[in-house]
């Protein structure tokens, strides 16, 4: 088995639900932090899924963020099992940034 750091970025320009990580066929993946940072001096919300197939599993729906704020999402690490993926939906464009520190098990 092969460890592999890594990590997802996002700049959230849209309010669509966008993929943050997908995690590949063959491969677990361990979450260590998702954090989320405001940068346009409003407060805003974000909402984190995890998809499995046809599968949606709310993590976080409309978590606030604060004006100029940095939001730690996960107290604990998560595990995304092979072809699972992590998406994220802001509520304003042009205002959140996501990273998502991950550690591959291949």
């Amino acid at each position: 088995m092969a460890n592999t750091y890594t990590n997802a970025k996002l700049d959230l320009t849209a309010t669509s639900v966008t993929t943050l990580y997908t995690c590949a066929a063959s491969t677990t993946a361990i979450v260590k932090s998702i954090v989320v940072s405001e940068d346009s001096g409003n407060a805003d919300t974000i909402t984190l899924t995890l998809t499995n197939g046809s599968d949606v599993y709310s993590l976080f729906k409309t978590k606030s963020v604060s004006a100029n704020g940095t939001v730690e999402l996960l107290t604990a690490p998560l595990v995304v099992q092979a072809t699972e993926i992590l998406k994220v939906t802001a509520a304003t464009a042009n205002r959140l940034y996501v990273v998502a520190s991950i550690l591959e098990i291949t």
